[in-house]
């Protein structure tokens, strides 16, 4: 396995996510709603309507996930197959360039399948008008040549099921929104729902954890499983290279400090913006281009990985002149409000 590249971009976000490999990641996947943990309205809202679709003996509704990631929707995707007793084809919306792509897709699915698409706001405009099509009509018109030549074939596709996944609900069109019939958003999670994950992750890894220890990973998280996840496997090495295999709280809270996260879940990254927004610009308003340069980081990655966390925890908030730091922000870089 190739070693990442992780100049420039959040380690949590890039080095941790790619610790996983493909059949621990499955393994770690919950296969059914009784083993989702969070979430709890999105999830008895997908619970009725794969019930009531079962009972009809029809195809689920289009479905659209937004929510920052890491939080469950490919899981829930999964799920969702599950219960219906369908195929899952996932892609992603980068990866669908143009119509014929989207054809190859759409073409080859059975009846009742689950299509997943992620970021499916960064679909082209140009293919994400066949898609109308094929969500309410279920066939797809195709362009055959160029010219004098050009003729429209249209193809008849299954029944199918869409699951969109967004982690930027604001970019999607509304003609696209529009025709989903669930939109639903998934929100970070709290400490007692992640050391329940945790928990089930040690256990399904084989590795003993004391309650505490997994509530120190949990506590610094960001609130997202697939961080947690991620950290599990770095305290259970730590664990066993330093201590007697077991996580106890003294160990996970050697390991995180070891990786730069504190006990708010801040990492070297999170806390460098606070300083900056504190010190440099004396907590007055800063825009997002000039404060990724001020760092050192891409403005996308601030916006995509570190914004979200530190807007949630209230250590940064966003208004119309700019970003600034909050009296809690100041705290936890270990500042007085008085420095603003």
């Amino acid at each position: 396995m190739n070693e990442p590249d992780t100049k420039g971009v959040d380690y949590l976000s890039s080095a941790l996510s790619n610790q996983l490999n493909t059949q621990t990641e499955s393994l770690l996947r919950p296969p059914s709603f009784d083993e989702f943990v969070g979430q709890s309205k999105t999830v008895e809202r997908l619970k009725i309507m794969a019930g009531a679709a079962k009972k009809r003996g029809e195809a689920l509704n289009h479905i659209l996930l937004s929510g920052p990631p890491g939080l469950g929707k490919t899981s829930l995707s999964f799920i969702l197959g599950a219960e219906m007793g369908r195929n899952v084809r996932i892609t992603s919306g980068p990866v669908v360039e143009k119509a014929g792509d989207l054809a190859g897709m759409l073409t080859n699915l059975e009846e009742g399948d689950i299509l997943f698409i992620d970021e499916i706001h960064r679909i082209p405009k140009t293919v994400e008008e066949y898609l109308y099509s094929a969500m309410e009509d279920y066939c797809i018109d195709i362009m055959i040549d160029q010219g004098p030549n050009a003729r429209s074939v249209r193809l008849n596709i299954p029944r199918f099921t869409l699951v969109g996944a967004t982690t930027r609900n604001g970019l999607l069109t509304a003609p696209l929104r529009s025709r989903f019939t669930l939109q639903t958003r998934l929100d970070y999670y709290g400490p007692e729902d992640l050391l329940k994950i945790v928990t089930r992750t040690c256990h399904l890894l084989n590795v003993p954890v004391e309650r505490d220890g997994g509530l120190e990973i949990a506590r610094r998280a960001r609130g997202t499983p697939r961080i947690a996840n991620n950290l599990v496997n770095f305290v259970r090495d730590y664990a066993e290279e330093k201590g007697n295999g077991t996580i106890t709280k003294a160990s996970a809270q050697a390991a995180l400090e070891l990786l730069e996260i504190d006990a708010l879940g801040l990492d070297e990254m999170d806390k460098r913006i606070l300083r900056v927004m504190a010190t440099t610009y004396k907590g007055r308003p800063v825009g997002l281009a000039t404060l990724a340069v001020a760092v050192g980081e891409e403005s996308h990655t601030l916006e995509e990985v570190h914004e979200p966390f530190l807007i949630q925890s209230g250590l940064v908030q966003r208004t119309a002149q700019g970003r600034i730091i909050t009296p809690d922000g100041l705290a936890a870089i270990g500042l007085e409000a008085a420095t603003s």
